[in-house]
């Protein structure tokens, strides 16, 4: 999908922007000539994983962007709070933010230990609800100003909490700020979304979890930064409180031709559905 410009000059504040699909939305915002606030932990480099804030501002510059590399762990009030002080003194104000930023461990009630839950819930759902908080009375001075979580549609079937009651509670938190907030600031002009992928997305964090093998059916971090591209370049007052899956938001602004974005074309029929998502969707046979 082709950048319109619609977010040049717009400040976005990304958590866990130093790779994977937070990444992503950075460098396709970038193009557009956006300012991009990377807000997330890695300052050194991972033994395991690529990236720090730094090679991801440097690659965000390149892209066209201008970029302010913080270190951000959100669980820390504090660290959130200088950021974006940080960002408005640096940009002069915050126009989007994209709560990216999530733990997982997929792992049944007996097998999930409360350091491990804590880690979750603090990061998916209060991390996110802290985020937001934080950043709201600078987006309610933007002329568009959004928020766009990703995080699951609330399918509240038994069997998406049976086998990782923790996860699914953690994610949901982040589901449950949209329908909150949605409504909540929904007269003064926010909008705020969730947006979830339709299949597996590959990431370097994903392939420690699955294993190289699980590329083969899965799509590239691209399609969801598209598809968040196109919802935070729409006019805020007309989209907020939706659940957004993102082959739908490509199907609405015309993108038909989904092969390229999976990491192995052969296999566009093969993919494998994301958790929380109960059918294949409008693309399964394309």
């Amino acid at each position: 999908m082709k950048n319109s410009g619609k977010l040049r000059g717009k400040t976005l504040f990304i958590t866990g922007a130093s790779r994977g699909i937070g990444k992503a939305i950075a460098l396709k915002a970038a193009r557009d000539g956006a300012n991009i606030v990377i807000a997330a932990k890695t300052a050194e480099p991972h033994p395991k994983l690529p990236g720090t804030i730094y090679t991801a501002a440097e690659e965000i510059e390149r892209a066209g962007g201008r970029a302010l590399a913080c270190i951000v762990d959100v669980r820390d009030e504090k660290q959130v709070q200088q950021a974006v002080a940080a960002a408005v003194a640096k940009f002069g104000g915050i126009d989007i933010v994209i709560n990216n930023a999530s733990a997982i461990s997929i792992t049944p009630t007996l097998d999930t230990d409360m350091k491990r839950y804590d880690l979750m819930q603090n990061i998916n759902t209060r991390g996110t609800f802290l985020v937001s908080k934080t950043c709201l009375p600078h987006l309610l001075k933007s002329d568009n100003p959004h928020i766009l979580n990703l995080s699951p549609p609330l399918n509240m079937k038994p069997k998406w909490f049976g086998n990782h009651v923790a996860y699914t509670i953690a994610k949901y938190g982040m589901s449950m700020c949209v329908l909150g907030m949605s409504e909540e600031f929904r007269h003064q002009g926010v909008a705020v979304n969730a947006l979830w992928p339709r299949t597996t997305v590959h990431t370097a964090a994903v392939e420690m979890l699955s294993g190289p093998e699980g590329a083969l059916y899965s799509r590239k971090p691209d399609i969801m930064a598209d598809a968040a591209y196109a919802i935070i370049s729409r006019d805020a007052k007309d989209y907020t409180g939706h659940f957004f899956i993102d082959d739908e938001v490509l199907l609405d602004v015309g993108v038909k031709d989904l092969a390229k974005y999976a990491c192995y074309p052969e296999n566009i029929h093969k993919l494998a559905t994301d958790i929380f998502l109960d059918d294949t969707g409008p693309f399964a046979k394309l």
